[in-house]
């Protein structure tokens, strides 16, 4: 299992599958072929069919100027359904090299064969179950399994990313205006904030954390600096819960990080097993995986015990099987956006219920990632990011 160095990224928004993962396919391109003339790529599959709307051809422009962009929405590549083929000639026109390359996720890479272009395994144990059994044996917490796997260095980087979140939380808290695009969405982050003062503790704490996790999705959706928690789509969720509990509990810097250690473990055995990816999976795979993320993550950061910290991620995916990415005019804002805030007040919702547990439960956390999985798969195209059908079908919206 990789790093969840690869799992939290810090990059632009709006999409880590149509935006980060095209980017960084087209530099890798470009570099292994600095001498071409001429570029070109051709785009398949859900990548093209809403491609535009997660501005993937500017992703790829910037990367490579003057590339020639191809779109084929209507066919998708056997491996995965974001896959795109680069090539470049020389000055008289012959091809010098091709490359066929799929974002899988996260503003991750994939060669045919799931041959993942990314750095070297660090975890020897792939599933939660042989991971929780390995905690309790020993009697580590996640968090100190994943300094054993990463060395002390990933402190440093996870630094980077509490601070990425937090700086995309407060900046999204004074935005306002209009997002970009054709659905003239205003963002609400600011006004669900100054609301949120007037209620008493209970509403007040539920309108903060929707501000936060607003605050984040509406930053990726106007292209800002995010992490991927484990996607763009699902970047608010985790900053919008921890932001919330740092703010309000006091909790120190060093235990946010090792909660967030703890949120990137769980994360990396769904990337592992099954997929982050909307275009494969659903939204499951990206809001449902962001707030089981979120969930262990709290649990953790109130005391809760590793097999009440599984119980509670094992809720937060578990009660987000079967939904759909239907991103209206392929842009990450309608549903996506709501998604968020919603998702991290379930994951809030699953921490508490699972400190009223003892973490004995009958479905663990592995067999809600399979079962997410096969479902996922048993979804049709229309309903992963295609922008075909769902609530992307009922919207006819003009630029």
């Amino acid at each position: 299992m990789k790093s969840i160095r690869e799992l939290f990224r810090i990059g632009l928004g709006p999409s880590s599958s149509h935006t980060m993962g095209p980017r960084h396919a087209a530099e890798a391109f470009a570099r292994y072929n600095p001498s071409a003339s001429r570029y070109e790529v051709t785009l398949y599959g859900s990548l093209a069919a809403t491609g535009r709307g997660h501005r993937t051809d500017v992703a790829i422009s910037d990367a490579i100027p003057g590339i020639e962009i191809f779109w084929e929405p209507k066919v998708f590549l056997p491996f995965h359904p974001n896959g795109m083929e680069f090539r470049c000639y020389d000055a008289a026109g012959t091809k010098m090299a091709s490359w066929t390359v799929f974002s899988v996720g996260g503003g991750a890479l994939a060669e045919e064969g799931n041959v993942r272009v990314e750095g070297p395994e660090v975890y020897s144990l792939t599933t939660m179950t042989d991971i929780l059994e390995y905690c309790q044996k020993t009697g580590k917490s996640y968090w100190e399994y994943v300094e054993d796997c990463e060395g002390p260095d990933i402190w440093n980087y996870l630094a980077d990313v509490w601070h990425t979140m937090r700086d995309a939380v407060e900046r999204g808290l004074d935005a306002e205006g209009l997002l970009p695009g054709p659905l003239h969405l205003r963002r609400k982050a600011a006004a669900y904030y100054v609301k949120a003062s007037g209620f008493k503790d209970n509403l007040r704490t539920r309108g903060l954390v929707f501000a936060y996790a607003l605050a984040v999705s509406e930053e990726n959706a106007s292209g800002g600096r995010i992490v991927t928690a484990p996607t763009c789509g699902s970047c608010g969720v985790i900053p919008g819960v921890l932001y919330h509990l740092w703010q309000s509990k006091g909790f120190s810097e060093k235990r946010i990080l090792r909660a967030l250690a703890t949120a990137g473990l769980f994360g990396n055995v769904v990337k592992q097993n099954a997929s982050i990816s909307g275009a494969e999976v659903g939204c499951q795979g990206e809001v449902g995986v962001a707030c089981a993320m979120a969930a262990a993550a709290a649990n953790q950061l109130f005391g809760g015990s590793v097999a009440q910290i599984e119980y509670a991620a094992e809720m937060g995916l578990e009660h987000h099987l079967g939904m759909t990415c239907d991103p209206v005019c392929g842009l990450v804002q309608i549903p996506c956006i709501e998604r968020n805030a919603y998702a991290a007040a379930r994951a809030l919702d699953a921490n508490i219920y699972a400190t009223f547990a003892d973490g004995h439960h009958n479905v663990s956390f592995d067999k809600v990632v399979d079962a997410m999985k096969q479902t996922g798969h048993d979804i049709p195209s229309l309903y992963k990011e295609t922008g075909e059908g769902g609530l992307a079908k009922e919207f006819d919206v003009q630029e």
